[in-house]
């Protein structure tokens, strides 16, 4: 493929991620004036940059002797890959790891025009100057060391993944379930409401029966909406340091439909995080 073994393509790919996270890392980094590990994993890897430095080599390729078609292509590539990519990531986590909505001329709030722009820009950049010395670099290592340390990578970076998958999908069942609950009680408190607009008078004599009820139907609210089950969440969102690490890594992370309860999460995780 292109002159390129697998081998070679997917070190490209695990280079990448690792210039991407150096590159994102201290953009913010100094932005906050802290340091901030950014991204999806806990290594130093950022696999959409990685993705998206591969597509921008394969797209390019046939245009190389037209530096404006490698833009044009560029543009559209990336943009495709981070439309998809964000969708499917939102689809799947119920929460989006990047938010355009507040940019002009934007698309679901998954890419916009400016971000486009850039990404042709990028594409040019890459394909003429920085993965030329990258390029030498990795064909001048010995055949051997390099299936070794790509081999090496493959199993660390995907153990990395895995843990940080699995602490995303945490977060989506504590969002979905606390939903839910929210959505329960908030049914209850419209019951509750037209009992008192009916019963008027009647319902100081009726207080200590109701009181019973409500009792009663919040226990079966509990059973059908596996409370038990948001609980060890909730503990095992309090106790995972992978789920702090998300919230830190990605201060941008936000839900459209799950915003007020995200919030609240953000919030707790970084009470956990003062009292540490």
């Amino acid at each position: 493929m292109f002159g390129y073994s697998i081998i070679q393509w997917l070190f490209f790919f695990y280079f990448y991620c690792f210039f991407g996270w150096c590159f994102e890392s201290s953009y913010v980094s100094a932005k906050s004036r802290k340091f901030v590990n950014r991204g999806f994993m806990k290594g130093p890897f950022l696999p959409l940059y990685g993705s998206g430095a591969i597509m921008m080599l394969v797209v390019s390729r046939p245009f190389l002797e037209h530096w404006w078609a490698v833009y044009i292509a560029g543009c559209i590539g990336a943009t495709l890959l981070e439309y998809v990519t964000g969708v499917v990531m939102e689809a799947l986590f119920k929460v989006r790891y990047w938010d355009y909505s507040n940019q002009p001329l934007n698309f679901q709030g998954h890419i916009c025009l400016s971000s486009s722009l850039a990404w042709g820009g990028l594409t040019m950049l890459m394909t003429y100057v920085i993965h030329k010395p990258v390029e030498a670099f990795v064909l001048g290592i010995p055949s051997t060391l390099l299936t070794v340390i790509t081999v090496l990578l493959t199993v660390y970076i995907a153990g990395d993944f895995a843990l940080a998958f699995k602490a995303a999908l945490d977060l989506r069942d504590i969002l979905v379930h606390m939903e839910k609950a929210k959505e329960e009680l908030l049914r209850l408190q419209k019951r509750l409401d037209v009992v008192i607009a009916v019963t008027g008078e009647e319902w100081n004599a009726k207080k200590e029966l109701f009181a019973e009820n409500m009792e009663q139907k919040k226990e079966s609210i509990a059973d059908r909406l596996h409370m038990e089950q948001l609980k060890e969440n909730m503990e095992r969102m309090k106790s995972a340091k992978w789920m702090h690490r998300l919230f830190h890594n990605n201060p941008s992370m936000s839900s459209v439909r799950y915003r007020e309860i995200m919030e609240e999460i953000r919030q707790k995780a970084e009470e956990k995080k003062k009292k540490k």
